[in-house]
């Protein structure tokens, strides 16, 4: 599904367009002409349907050279190994997010407590993976012609990254499980959620003037992107938390 001239949507599951597998996130394809990036793994259980998607739109998935994650839960992380035996993607992500990658710690990224919370099957298991460049706060990343901007964004989770292109005079973030659209975000009772980190990254966010918000989940919004976070943050300021998406 192409949502600008260089960004695809090309998974997602149940709280998503149906894409994909039901427990995906939203897995975004950037076309840096040279070459593509993904932006999370989904689950892994089965890439052939996001594998499908990116032939569908005329995309050619040989061209895949990276996979940026946002953050190291399942639903974000765990095709990760996957997408790198099958097309030799570099995987990134932040420093604490690559180690629990490459560790496939299951307690760090809370998939123990996620599975108790009936949020994934018993007999689901994360992939460890070898995650071969780790950025953090402000650092740079091309893709073809593309240059992506590495933001931290812990709060819903540990080592969370977010993603900020300017292309087409437009700021376009992918926000993770930041900040979604409405100005909801996600909080969840894991050991890593943090009330002070999620405010800390919703005023940095504020700060942005984004044009396209594109969050790991539900509704995306191709204009006035800006007013979704400008709402979270402002129910912040009043000393509340915005809704939750679950």
């Amino acid at each position: 599904m192409r949502l600008t001239r260089n960004i695809y949507l090309v998974g997602g599951g149940t709280l998503g367009f149906g894409l994909s597998d039901e427990l995906d996130c939203h897995v975004y394809l950037v076309d840096g002409g040279s070459a593509y990036a993904l932006i999370d793994a989904g689950v892994g259980r089965n890439i052939d349907l996001i594998v499908q998607r990116i032939v569908e739109d005329g995309l050619d998935p040989q061209k895949l050279k990276y996979l940026l994650l946002t953050h190291a839960h399942s639903d974000h992380a765990g095709g990760s190994a996957e997408w790198r035996k099958r097309f030799g993607v570099t995987v990134v992500a932040s420093p604490v997010a690559a180690q629990y990658v490459r560790d496939g710690n299951e307690e760090k990224i809370s998939l123990a407590t996620a599975k108790r919370g009936g949020f994934y099957p018993s007999d689901y298991h994360f992939s460890a993976c070898e995650v071969s460049a780790e950025l953090q706060e402000g650092d740079s990343f091309q893709v073809g012609n593309l240059n992506l901007r590495a933001l931290e964004t812990s709060g819903h989770c540990s080592g969370m990254l977010s993603y900020l292109l300017e292309d087409e005079s437009k700021k376009i973030l992918f926000s993770g499980d930041s900040v979604f659209h409405g100005g909801r975000i996600l909080m969840t009772n894991v050991w890593d959620c943090s009330v002070p980190e999620y405010v800390r990254t919703v005023e940095k966010l504020a700060g942005l003037n984004v044009d396209v918000l594109l969050p790991g989940h539900l509704t995306i919004a191709m204009s006035q992107g800006d007013t979704h976070i400008q709402q979270a943050w402002q129910t912040m300021q009043r000393l509340s938390l915005p809704a939750n998406i679950i």
